[in-house]
């Protein structure tokens, strides 16, 4: 059986008629550890029978209406040649002037821009610091700086920005939370592209070169909207943010 709360706040506290003596140490009921604790108590109870299914189903319904939207997206994208190919999900994003992808299985949450906490003496050009994430706390790195990408300011006009209309678009930095091998990361992004679906044929080898962005973390490449896409070696990158994060001070 659930404890009942006393809301005494609304009685004797800054709600009712500020009777309570401990307001003159608290100043406001939200300092006091009764209200605190009536709010733990709140956040900790059970759930009302049927509530944990039912919104189970809600969210397995609107999953599947976001699914079906984003292939149909996609549709066009994906050759049915053969039922042999590999069909496999990426997430498109842009750092500075490169677009990059990622598979979206490693990719756990996109969030805005949250403050990074720089750590003394741990910090470095790739290692940027902390970042909350509604709790927990991620070690922030700069995916800028470990492919050696230019800064670019999104603010100023850049012809290197290639998008399909004549008119630019608003666009918003993003921060994008991996997960690769139990280890989580969070890096800032300067635009989402979306959620694609290519199959293995349209995935094409890299050439000796790419502009500006090592060939050596690129797995392939391919093409979106006439933008050309550089897929991330993941597993690469990971054994280099394992180096970045956890070696170097």
């Amino acid at each position: 059986m659930e404890e009942s709360i006393a809301y005494c706040w609304n009685d004797i506290g800054v709600s009712g008629n500020s009777s309570c003596p401990e307001l003159k140490t608290v100043i406001h009921c939200r300092n006091c550890p009764v209200y605190r604790g009536s709010g733990r108590t709140l956040l900790q109870r059970n759930a009302p029978e049927g509530y944990v299914e039912e919104w189970t189903d809600i969210l397995a319904q609107n999953w599947q209406q976001t699914l079906t939207k984003a292939e149909e997206k996609a549709s066009s994208l994906v050759k049915k040649d053969s039922a042999s190919d590999e069909v496999i999900a990426l997430i498109i994003f842009r750092v500075s002037q490169e677009w990059l992808a990622l598979p979206a299985w490693v990719i756990k949450e996109i969030t805005h821009i949250h403050p990074i906490h720089t750590l003394p003496h741990r910090s470095n050009h790739v290692f940027a610091g902390i970042v909350n994430i509604r709790g927990e706390i991620l070690m922030c790195i700069l995916l800028r700086n470990l492919l050696s990408l230019p800064h670019i300011d999104l603010n100023e006009k850049n012809e290197n920005l290639t998008y399909s209309s004549s008119i630019v678009p608003v666009v918003y930095k993003r921060m994008i939370v991996i997960e690769i091998q139990s280890n989580r990361w969070v890096f800032p992004v300067d635009e989402i592209l979306g959620v694609y679906r290519f199959s293995s044929k349209q995935l094409q080898d890299t050439p000796v070169v790419i502009s500006k962005t090592p060939d050596t973390y690129t797995k392939k490449i391919l093409t979106v909207e006439e933008k050309n896409i550089n897929y991330l070696d993941y597993e690469l990158v990971f054994y280099e943010l394992l180096f970045y994060t956890l070696n170097r001070a």
